[in-house]
């Protein structure tokens, strides 16, 4: 995801079943870090827009990559038990976005140490809890630290530690005190009191 994320790029999945078998599947996972969306109803109705819905009621494992219009600019399907190539789709991005691919790739060792002290919120750019959480300090005046899980590994691996091996956002680092997700009267008792 750091990959992605250096280059500006944005990962959706996207699958035919349910949003509760999608949330099962993602916490089977122990979470996951990029929006999962559900193609469930009308059944299909985007894999049939892009061809990739099959007679059989599922959808071909598909990979597609759209620039910042949303024109689709690589295709690549494959048979169902096979995974993309992260290799192939990051060097696609940086075909499609040239500026992008002049930009250096950061190393892992060059990660900057995680933040400590006052309040910082682990979180990702796209997730509503998220943007609850941002929402709910700003009204509240409460200054914080965002550190972004997709562009920071370690910051994915602290989370995951703190969360019981998954992947929760937000999760709340209050003066050493962790608080995972929005447990709203836990936040106020710690910041409000």
């Amino acid at each position: 995801m750091a990959s992605f994320g250096q280059l500006d790029a944005q990962v959706l999945g996207i699958s035919v079943d349910s949003v509760p078998c999608l949330q099962a599947w993602a916490e089977s996972l122990g979470g996951i870090s990029y929006p999962l969306l559900s193609d469930f109803w009308p059944h299909g109705a985007i894999s049939r827009l892009y061809g990739v819905m099959r007679e059989e009621g599922y959808s071909e494992r598909a990979l597609f990559l759209l620039d910042r219009q949303g024109i689709i600019r690589y295709m690549d399907i494959h048979a169902i038990d096979q995974q993309p190539d992260n290799a192939v789709a990051l060097e696609e991005i940086r075909r499609m976005d040239p500026e992008a691919a002049r930009q250096p790739a950061a190393q892992p060792d060059e990660a900057p140490a995680l933040p400590t002290g006052g309040v910082v919120m682990y979180c990702t750019r796209w997730c509503p809890d998220c943007r609850m959480g941002r929402r709910w300090l700003e009204q509240r005046g409460i200054p914080y630290t965002e550190v972004d899980v997709n562009a920071n590994p370690e910051a994915a691996a602290q989370v995951r530690r703190w969360a019981n091996g998954k992947l929760v956002t937000p999760t709340y680092d209050i003066n050493g005190t962790i608080v995972v997700n929005n447990q709203w009267a836990k936040l106020s008792e710690l910041l409000e009191s």
